[in-house]
């Protein structure tokens, strides 16, 4: 029985050492969504790369770099594949930050932020 609880309390101690959060393929978060100002092209992000406004990239608080996410404007269902390459965003209730290249593919910029959802794809 003392083996066992030990065994069990081992387990869950190294299960809560992971760095980021195991997330299966095709999990879906629904929030908001906005897009980087232009002070901020050519900058690095948090992978190293430089951003860029014209590519299909966007910042995410915990999925890995490279991640490949498919973001659904609610509103008019207009979807875009983006890649993560930053963290963020670090405004309550927004989930990721588009460039503005692929903000404008599933919305108006006017509209600045927007509802969606982002559906991890590999």
């Amino acid at each position: 029985m003392n083996k066992l609880f030990i065994l069990v309390l081992a387990t869950l101690l190294m299960s809560g050492c992971s760095s980021a959060p195991s997330v299966p393929k095709g999990a879906i978060e629904k929030g908001k969504a906005s897009y980087y100002a232009d002070k901020y092209h050519g900058r690095t992000t948090a992978s190293g790369e430089a951003f860029n406004q014209q590519a299909l990239s966007a910042a995410h608080k915990t999925l890995r770099f490279g991640q490949r996410v498919k973001v659904t404007n609610l509103a008019n269902n207009k979807s875009v594949i983006v890649t993560i390459n930053d963290r963020g965003p670090f405004i309550r209730g927004r989930i990721i930050d588009l460039s503005k290249q692929a903000f404008s593919e599933i919305a108006s910029l006017k509209h600045g932020v927007i509802d969606v959802t982002v559906e991890q794809l590999d």
